[in-house]
């Protein structure tokens, strides 16, 4: 994930600020240009720090999401750490194994328990 700052991160307060909106009016709460606003929100799209939504195909509106909501409460990390996505995001769930081999384990029991006794 590869934002340019402040651009990106203006772009995020003030969806957060404003709610859904369009990159006219994201101009004069960014100070940035329509231009670059229409050139980087389809990438923070792509990233998933933003959702176009309807009501048109080419509406052109945005609202930030929950991922989009995490980069600005970690945005004094950017700069300092390799993986920003995962440190929005957190840790990866599926690699800690399945949750039933996770509830097995906090039972007390091994995965060798759950192969010779498939029934429990």
């Amino acid at each position: 994930m590869k934002l340019r700052q402040p651009t990106d991160f203006r772009i995020l307060e003030a969806l957060e600020e404003t709610g859904r909106n369009v990159a006219t009016n994201l101009e004069a709460h960014t100070d940035k240009s329509r231009e670059n606003i229409n050139t980087r929100l389809p990438v923070l799209a792509d990233y998933g720090l933003v959702e176009k939504i309807g009501p048109a195909e080419r509406s052109g509106l945005y609202e930030i999401t929950a991922d989009g909501k995490s980069a600005l409460i970690h945005e004094d990390q950017y700069e300092d750490v390799d993986d920003f996505e995962s440190l929005i995001r957190g840790p990866d769930p599926s690699s800690h194994g399945s949750a039933a081999s996770q509830s097995s384990l906090a039972r007390g029991e091994s995965e060798e328990d759950d192969i010779r006794n498939p029934q429990k």
